[in-house]
């Protein structure tokens, strides 16, 4: 994808709007850490002999961004009450692939602050009126999920965007074609306008449509809960990789100090010509064999062919690989990056020579569950902006009766920040409590060993065996 050109921009503002050209740069930036691109500035340098090098990257970006998103996948979405829109619900989300889309937002959402998404039909039947308003009949519901760096802010009410456009630059037939679509409020009814340019930036009249849509706000968008400190961004959610950036160029130098200790880590033996045998040219040169030089290397024969301070013919030169220092260093930048990046101090820490994971220590401190849920808020808030956007899509347009006011329960994958053992025992030790309430059998076999209620009623029933009276 190809960032939008400035003929978005300039219809954006004959309309009145303006574009947030700074925020767009932090987005583009915290992008570039994200997608493990080369920093000009940093990552390509010359060394104290002026030759040109670059360094090695580690990509901690992506790693923070993963382990974030982690922590807020879901297993289920389903409606508090009636259940006769969960059919609805998972074919929709089915036939938009959001188990992997949702995914990636979630890294999105951590790397550049905002994410989002928007509901259009595709192969409707467009029918413009007398007015020229354009309404459509039947067509398929689809998601269009949508980068930061696609989403400009139009209105802002409270923090939240009501009004809003997204846009992109993509090649169609090995030409670029940037499309525009712009949600505005009219008397509190959305419309929604499709621009197309050409490569050219000229508007295309032909692909270009105007439709009236309702009161339900038809895109979602999803942002970091963190607040935004950063100057000039309103709208969009704090990029949790910029303030990070600092230590992300600690680790990948830490890394580089470390890959040159051991690129550099072999042994070397110097020895003296007249302990070698040697081959020698036809100009009478002495010289190694191809084995020879993977152990030793050559020194002439006189007092020039020892090293300084040298009085034998043979030395051996171990480079110290310095893994002390550098774990120590290591350890210090990742505990920095962990408070950056949230989490608390030991999101990133060696323990017994192994680096514990964010959702490791979220096992283990269930206090930093706070930041978590602040977080599962905006995305379950995302999910039902979006549910209930392809809800009135289908009322109007395909004739359904969904209710729209209708809450939904997410729920969230918990096997990230639980300790399973612990919870079993904790399971078991309540089933033997209340015998009473066999629920809690079921409920602990299904959960140790990974099968249906059902099956495990079925295990229940099977060997239970009759009994005739009290005594037997």
């Amino acid at each position: 994808m190809i960032f939008r050109k400035d003929c978005a921009k300039v219809y954006l503002e004959k309309l009145g709007y303006s574009v947030n050209s700074h925020a767009l740069e932090i987005i583009k930036k915290c992008d570039d850490w994200y997608a493990n691109r080369i920093i000009v500035d940093f990552h390509k340098r010359k060394n104290l002999n002026n030759v040109e090098l670059e360094l090695s990257k580690m990509n901690f970006a992506k790693r923070c961004c993963a382990d974030d998103a982690n922590l807020c996948e879901i297993i289920s979405v389903a409606p508090e009450q009636q259940g006769t829109a969960q059919e609805f619900i998972d074919k929709i989300l089915s036939e938009n692939r959001f188990d992997v889309r949702y995914r990636e937002q979630l890294e999105k959402t951590s790397a550049t602050g905002t994410v989002g998404a928007y509901i259009y039909l595709r192969n409707a039947e467009y029918i413009e009126s007398a007015d020229k308003t354009t309404t459509a009949r039947g067509g398929e519901i689809r998601i269009n999920y949508c980068d930061a760096d696609c989403i400009i802010p139009l209105t802002i009410e409270n923090g939240l965007i009501t009004e809003c456009a997204f846009c992109a630059t993509n090649k169609v037939r090995g030409k670029d074609k940037t499309t525009l679509v712009v949600f505005i409020q009219d008397n509190g009814l959305y419309k929604a306008e499709t621009v197309v340019f050409d490569e050219r930036g000229q508007k295309i009249d032909v692909e270009s449509s105007v439709i009236q849509l309702g009161k339900v706000k038809p895109f979602a968008i999803m942002t970091n809960a963190e607040v935004n400190n950063l100057d000039d961004m309103e709208g969009y959610g704090l990029p949790k990789i910029y303030n990070a950036i600092p230590l992300f160029k600690a680790v990948d130098l830490c890394y580089n100090i470390l890959h040159g200790d051991l690129d550099k880590g072999q042994k070397l033996v110097f020895i003296n010509e007249l302990l070698a045998c040697i081959q020698r040219d036809k100009d009478g040169n002495p010289y190694l064999t191809p084995q020879q030089k993977e152990i030793f290397i050559l020194l002439g024969i006189d007092s020039e062919g020892k090293l300084p301070e040298e009085k034998t013919l043979v030395q051996e030169y171990n480079p110290e690989i310095r893994v002390d220092q550098i774990t120590k260093a290591f350890e210090l930048v990742l505990s920095l990056l962990s408070m950056q990046f949230g989490y608390g101090s030991r999101r990133y820490t060696f323990e017994n020579g192994q680096i514990q994971t964010a959702t490791q220590y979220l096992g283990e401190r269930q206090d930093m569950m706070q930041e978590l849920n602040k977080q599962r808020k905006n995305a379950s808030d995302y999910i039902e902006d979006i549910i209930h956007a392809a809800m009135w899509f289908s009322n109007q347009f395909s004739g359904t009766a969904y209710n729209l006011e209708e809450p939904l329960s997410i729920e969230f994958d918990d096997s990230y920040v639980e300790d399973k053992q612990t919870k079993l025992e904790a399971m078991r030790a309540d089933a033997l409590s209340f015998m009473d309430v066999p629920i809690l059998k079921e409920m602990y076999l299904s959960e140790k060993y990974n099968v249906p209620m059902e099956e495990v009623k079925k295990w229940i029933q099977n060997t239970e065996e009759p009994v005739d009276d009290l005594e037997d």
